[in-house]
């Protein structure tokens, strides 16, 4: 199986800079997940699509075993140097490297919308043991930031085809599988502590950003500068944090 090609140019080229300017996960979040899927001592948790790490090293303060799985090679090494006590797999969710009813959650952070659904969902399913469950996570920007919607109001237009989690269309094929229930919904807030250069980061950490060719690119850097031209250092940059937990069901793939 193979990754998305805008997803393997982007984030496998700019992996040092994904870690440096994405933002955590509240740890609220991460202990709502905790309460609700039983994840703690004992359980196992899958974190698939795991990138550098962002989510996984919180993952670990549960006292799970935890195994992140990732097929960008850039990413991996990244992970490995940034959070100790993790196992590190290869593998797409289409096709995980993993054993029928071994894992008790499994974790996707900002990576859902990448997947071929039609092939990811049944795989997930195979891999969660009865009474397990399935979680997906993002931050989102906070629109209500009028940072934040001035930069997307840019990067719209170049999104193209990419996936993207806004809009929701990844909720249809995981509703029509009728592999897992309908998921419980919880909202946080998160904010990060930015520069003007740490903005530039985080746009260039976007996949189909870090794909454009350089002299797009560049001009795009320059657009996105003149957003936060003036401001006082650091400053707030706000985003939400949606999280979606869906139980696995009884029924064959």
């Amino acid at each position: 199986m193979s990754v998305d090609p805008v997803a393997a140019a982007g984030f496998g080229s700019v992996a040092d800079v994904y870690e440096r300017a994405r933002p955590s996960y509240p740890e609220a979040a991460v202990q709502w997940i905790a309460d609700l899927t039983g994840l703690g001592p004992g359980r196992v948790v899958a974190d698939v699509g795991a990138g550098t790490g962002k989510l996984t090293r919180l993952l670990l303060s549960t006292g799970a075993r935890v195994i992140a799985v990732e097929p960008i090679q850039a990413m991996r090494e990244v992970l490995r140097e940034s959070v100790a006590g993790v196992e590190v797999m290869d593998g797409v969710a289409e096709s995980l490297p993993l054993a029928d009813a071994s894992v008790d959650v499994v974790t996707v952070a900002q990576a859902f919308h990448w997947f071929d659904h039609a092939k990811a969902i049944p795989e997930l399913h195979r891999v969660l043991r009865p009474g397990g469950a399935l979680v997906l996570i993002w931050n989102s920007r906070d629109m209500s930031d009028p940072l934040q919607r001035a930069l997307e109001e840019l990067l719209a237009p170049l999104r193209q085809d990419a996936p993207y989690q806004l809009g929701g269309a990844w909720r249809k094929p995981l509703d029509a599988s009728e592999l897992f229930a309908a998921p419980d919904e919880a909202r946080f807030a998160i904010e990060q502590q930015m520069t003007r250069q740490g903005v530039r980061d985080r746009i260039t950490s976007t996949s189909f950003v870090a794909a454009m060719p350089t002299e797009e690119r560049a001009a795009l850097l320059q657009r996105v500068d003149g957003l936060t031209e003036g401001r006082d250092e650091p400053f707030a940059f706000p985003y939400v944090t949606e999280v979606y937990v869906a139980e696995r069901s009884n029924a064959s793939t």
